[in-house]
């Protein structure tokens, strides 16, 4: 009878942890019906996750290392590893290197690229990675929506595909994101300003090339006029981003500036 009743309590047991973790499962599939936007903290290199109201899961960028595994891990359940959107912004390896990672460990629906010409074992890794994805090449003509947020892709107008850079930065793909009234523009490492339109706007404001003297010119900045500038750059970071021409710039138009190397992670929430 002790064999038995130890047993049964054994059997209730496992049944009851997994019926909690059912319903956990079923607890973090049920959207919040918010928009989230995550700048996260991967040292110096960018990587953004944004999570939309329908629970639609995008990255773009992946950072320089694999940072970027343990902030998705804080951020995605343990159980779901499937990503819809990956967007490498160009192959530079502070931007490119996370992605391998986090093709390995997730279900990848589709990639965004540039698809530029560039010599480099990272890049031949990642293009290798996502053979198993649907693949698209950026131009402006190349949007995705997903439920109520927008992608709008503003640079390149046109494909660059095959083309090579003296610069790589400036492939870099630019994204309007659009959730409501809510505008946030997120450029990558682009150097060249004048390559975008002028008729741009918004709420808020991804540096450009980790805050470097070389992007977030005050032209640009007043023309944009950013309330919110998120500057992903490294603590300690050997090339003194951000600069101080550009911190100089931000508060010339009074915008409120977040760094990840001050901050942290950085998460808006609409």
């Amino acid at each position: 009878m002790n064999k038995i009743a130890g047993k049964s309590k054994y059997i209730i047991s496992w049944t009851l942890l997994l019926l909690a973790l059912i319903l956990l499962f079923l607890y973090f599939q049920i959207p919040d019906h918010k928009f989230h936007i995550y700048f996260l903290d991967v040292g110096q290199g960018d990587a953004i996750f944004i999570k939309t109201p329908e629970n639609h899961q995008i990255l773009i960028d992946g950072g320089p290392q694999n940072n970027v595994i343990e902030e998705l891990t804080d951020i995605i359940p343990f159980f779901d590893k499937s990503i819809d959107l990956i967007v490498l912004t160009h192959p530079h390896a502070d931007h490119l290197s996370g992605l391998i990672h986090v093709l390995k460990r997730y279900k990848v629906d589709s990639v965004l690229i540039a698809g530029i010409d560039y010599e480099s074992s990272y890049y031949d890794e990642f293009l290798a990675e996502i053979l198993d994805s649907q693949i698209f090449v950026a131009e402006a003509s190349t949007d995705f929506l997903f439920g109520d947020v927008l992608l709008d892709v503003i640079y390149p107008k046109n494909q660059l595909l095959g083309e090579s850079f003296s610069n790589l930065n400036n492939s870099s793909i630019v994204l309007s994101v659009n959730y409501g009234p809510n505008v946030i523009l997120l450029t990558g490492d682009l150097e060249k300003e004048t390559l975008l339109p002028k008729n741009l706007d918004a709420d808020i404001l991804k540096a450009g090339h980790h805050g470097s003297k070389s992007s977030s010119s005050i032209e640009f900045l007043e023309m944009l006029k950013p309330e919110v500038v998120v500057i992903q750059s490294g603590e300690g970071n050997q090339f003194g981003h951000p600069h101080e021409e550009t911190l100089n710039n931000l508060e010339d138009i009074g915008a409120k500036v977040y760094r990840n190397d001050l901050d942290g992670r950085i998460e808006f929430v609409f």
